[in-house]
């Protein structure tokens, strides 16, 4: 892969993320999804950090991430989902004061025609983050029953239209491109909206081959464990379920007596309007400290 001078990734919500995690020297530093290393080169360049390392299981990223940081003693490259890669660093018994997990899907995935995240282009049915993974949404849309494609449309997606769109894609087998696909869902609704009747569809399959809600969810569990006390971690997320997810873990351990963590966020932070990032308009930050053995059983003011 040639590896361009120029970097990529507009990182969202980059300074309130710095704000919230506050790099100091001597910081261990662990990003979850570093994608094309934009929150990473701010936290390295706010701080000496003494550790770095950068999980992604994205195969293009990772060797993207090589020629950022080739001369930087400090950074480690991961090529893992989170889940593994949490699973790892705890086998090794390291520990992080700083963590962010950034998740769904990266603006250059969506924006890599044959990776086949988006109907903007004509590309073989993948949506793989990891092309390692077996399972594509050509399989999910050509092989699934119309109950288990309806299911995830439905709960994935959001899509109260979910039955309809599942019977017409099993009716119009075979589907093997973006393209087809979102023309057979645009069949099934012809209100106008203004977004495509097939956006909710396509995050849902996207959410589905990914395994994107059962991996965010393991990965609470995981940074928890790798977290230094007095450690902070920052989560953005990019819809309702994934926030949901992040917010129901947090919050209740946040409070009582045996509070484990301090919430540094009442309510997740938003992009603000001017963001030219057109990704960060969905996003949602929240992050928390964990608090230290003698602070716990203090009540949390927040």
């Amino acid at each position: 892969m040639e590896i361009s001078n120029k970097h990529p990734h507009q990182p969202v919500l980059l300074e309130q993320v710095l704000e919230l995690l506050s790099p100091q020297k001597g910081d261990r530093y662990l990003d979850l999804t570093a994608g094309y290393g934009g929150h990473a080169s701010a936290v390295l360049a706010a701080a000496d950090i003494r550790i770095c390392v950068l999980v992604d299981r994205d195969q293009t990223a990772i060797e993207y991430l090589e020629g950022r940081f080739i001369e930087h003693g400090a950074v480690q490259l991961v090529h893992a989902d989170m889940v593994s890669a949490l699973s790892k660093l705890r086998q090794n018994n390291q520990e992080f004061d700083l963590v962010l997990l950034d998740a769904g899907v990266s603006s250059l995935q969506l924006d890599e025609p044959e990776r086949g995240f988006s109907f903007r282009y004509d590309a073989p049915l993948d949506m793989r983050m990891d092309i390692r993974s077996e399972l594509t949404a050509k399989t999910i849309v050509n092989t699934w029953s119309e109950r288990d494609i309806a299911k995830i449309i439905r709960t994935y997606g959001e899509e109260q239209h979910a039955t309809r769109i599942a019977h017409a894609i099993v009716e119009h087998r075979p589907i093997d491109t973006t393209m087809q696909l979102a023309e057979v869902v645009k069949q099934t609704n012809r209100r106008h909206t203004k977004i495509h009747p097939a956006t909710k569809t396509f995050q849902a399959l996207r959410i589905a081959v990914n395994d994107e809600l059962q991996q965010l969810e393991q990965a609470l569990h995981g940074i928890d464990q790798v977290l230094a006390p007095g450690g902070r971690v920052a989560m953005i997320s990019f819809h309702s379920l994934e926030d949901r997810i992040v917010k129901k873990y947090y919050n209740p351990r946040s409070k009582g007596f045996e509070a484990t963590y301090r919430n540094l966020t009442k309510r997740p932070i938003t992009a603000h309007q001017n963001d030219t990032n057109p990704r960060a308009r969905s996003a949602k930050l929240r992050a928390a400290v964990k608090l230290k053995q003698k602070q716990k059983g203090e009540i949390d003011a927040n």
